[in-house]
C-alpha cells in the first residue's frame, strides 16, 4: 500500500545526531530511536525526546512495536542517576518516561521508575515528569508506586480498539489496560491521566468513540492519535491511511466527550510534543 501524499516527513539524520551522541555518551535509551519514530529529526534538533528506561528489550509480542523482543537484561542500577544528569544538562522543562514491558521484573519496574522520578526530580526541581508506563500485570502494589511517585502525567496507552488486540497486542489485556488509568486515578485522585491510539489497524469509528468514551470514565483527560506506520514488513500491516481531516473529525468527538489535550494527526505520537498537551 503506497503512502498518501499526506505522510511525507523526512528522517533529518544531521538534526538528529549531536543529541544521539549525547544519549549515548550517558548510555541512555530512547523509545524515539528504537521506535524508528518519523518525528525523531525534528525532536532531536530541539534537544527532546522521550527516554527509554530498563534497556531496550520488552518481554511482550505486540505486532506493531519496533522495540526488540526477548530476554532483557538486568536493571541498570545508576541509569536514575544519568538520567537525572541528562535532564540538566538539556535544560528539559519537560521530560518524558517510558519503559518496554518487564514481565520478568517482581514489580514490572514501577520501583525502577519511581526511582527515575525521584532522581529526575531533585536533581530538576522545576521540570514537570510524564511517566508513559506499561501495565505491570495491573499489581496493585506496582500501581501505587507509580501513583507515589513525582510525576506530573501519567499515561499508560490503549494503543488499539479492543477487536484488535488478539491479532496486535498479543499478553496484553483491553480490559487490563482500562483498569491500570482506573487504578491510578483511584490511587492518585489529582493525577492528571493521558493516553493513545494509532489509527490506520482495521478500527472502525464507533470502536474509537467507544474507547474514547472508556478512556472519559476512567478519567483521562489528555489523548493522543496518529497514524500506525508499519516499522518493516514484518510488522501489522497498515490496513488504511487516515486522512488528516479524519483526525480532525476525531479531535472535535473528543473535545465533545471533554478530553482537555488532544493531539490528533497523522504524525501524532504519544509523546510528541508532550509539554503542549
Amino acid at each position: 500500500m503506497l503512502k498518501p501524499s499526506w505522510l511525507d516527513k523526512r528522517f533529518d539524520h544531521a538534526g538528529a545526531r549531536p543529541l544521539r551522541a549525547f544519549l549515548r555518551d550517558l548510555n541512555l535509551h530512547t523509545v524515539c530511536e528504537e521506535s524508528l519514530c518519523p518525528n525523531i529529526g525534528e525532536c532531536f534538533s530541539r534537544n527532546t525526546a522521550t527516554f527509554l528506561i530498563m534497556g531496550k528489550v520488552c518481554t511482550r509480542q505486540c505486532r506493531f512495536c519496533n522495540v526488540s523482543q526477548g530476554v532483557p537484561l538486568a536493571l541498570d542500577k545508576g541509569e536514575p542517576s544519568r538520567l537525572a544528569a541528562a535532564v540538566k544538562r538539556l535544560m528539559l522543562k519537560y521530560a518524558v518516561i517510558t519503559s518496554p514491558t518487564r514481565d520478568d521484573l517482581a514489580d514490572g519496574g514501577a520501583g525502577h521508575f519511581s526511582a527515575c522520578a525521584w532522581a529526575v526530580k531533585k536533581l530538576n526541581p522545576s521540570t514537570r515528569i510524564e511517566l508513559l508506563i506499561p501495565d505491570f500485570g495491573a499489581r496493585p502494589e506496582s500501581l501505587a508506586l507509580i501513583a507515589g511517585s513525582f510525576a506530573d502525567v501519567l499515561g499508560h496507552n490503549l494503543e488499539t480498539v479492543p477487536s484488535l488486540y488478539i491479532k496486535v497486542r498479543k499478553g496484553s489485556s483491553y480490559d487490563r489496560s482500562l483498569g491500570v488509568l482506573s487504578s491510578i486515578r483511584r490511587l492518585c485522585p489529582g493525577a492528571v491521566l493521558k493516553s493513545g491510539l494509532m489509527l490506520g489497524l482495521g478500527e472502525k469509528e464507533p470502536e474509537v468513540v467507544s474507547v474514547m468514551q472508556d478512556l472519559r470514565k476512567t478519567g483521562c483527560s489528555i489523548l493522543t492519535l496518529g497514524q500506525y506506520l508499519a516499522p518493516s514488513l514484518k510488522h501489522y500491516p497498515v490496513q488504511e491511511y487516515i486522512p488528516p481531516e479524519m483526525f480532525t473529525h476525531y479531535a472535535a468527538l473528543a473535545r465533545d466527550l471533554g478530553f482537555s489535550g488532544i493531539m490528533s494527526s497523522p504524525y501524532t505520537r504519544s509523546s510528541y510534543r508532550a509539554d503542549q498537551a
